[in-house]
């Protein structure tokens, strides 16, 4: 699935995937970069049982992180060069146990804008296969440019 957005960085996949490769949580829980188009990202995570809940379903909170990351480098595909992406706030449905053997995790912008972008996510359990949408996400994330600390 394409969109429609013309990013303001013409090498902004390469910086996308520079970015995520510095990004200790992902690799901590195997996440990896599928995909990277402008204003649209996929990551996925396979099953394992160091990221389960009690019952053997990846943990809630591994699904909101890998989505969050999903829209934040959604997000930043479309940010000019000098800036940075942090996640202002998120809403996530829990719609079904994160069952299966692997996991994507999609991330789409909804509305770039300057400083304000609205991301929407989606989590689908691979299992034998068969995809389930298990959660979907409302994030909104900002561009930070000229702050210590924080770097593209």
């Amino acid at each position: 699935m394409a969109t429609h957005f013309e990013p303001k960085d013409p090498g902004f996949a390469g910086r996308v995937r520079a970015s995520f490769a510095r990004q200790a949580a992902m690799e901590t829980i195997g996440a990896t970069l599928a995909s990277v188009e402008p204003g649209r990202v996929v990551i996925e995570l396979p099953w394992a049982r160091a990221l389960t809940q009690q019952h053997g379903f990846l943990h809630a909170g591994m699904v909101a992180a890998a989505l969050d990351s999903a829209c934040g480098y959604a997000a930043f595909s479309l940010m000019p060069l000098d800036a940075a992406v942090l996640t202002i706030e998120y809403k996530i449905n829990l719609l079904a146990p994160a069952k299966g053997q692997r996991f994507r995790m999609e991330g789409l912008v909804i509305k770039p804008g300057r400083t304000v972008t609205v991301a929407e996510g989606k989590a689908y359990a691979i299992d034998e296969g068969r995809e389930k949408l298990i959660a979907t996400m409302g994030c909104t994330l900002m561009a930070v440019v000229g702050r210590d600390g924080i770097k593209q």
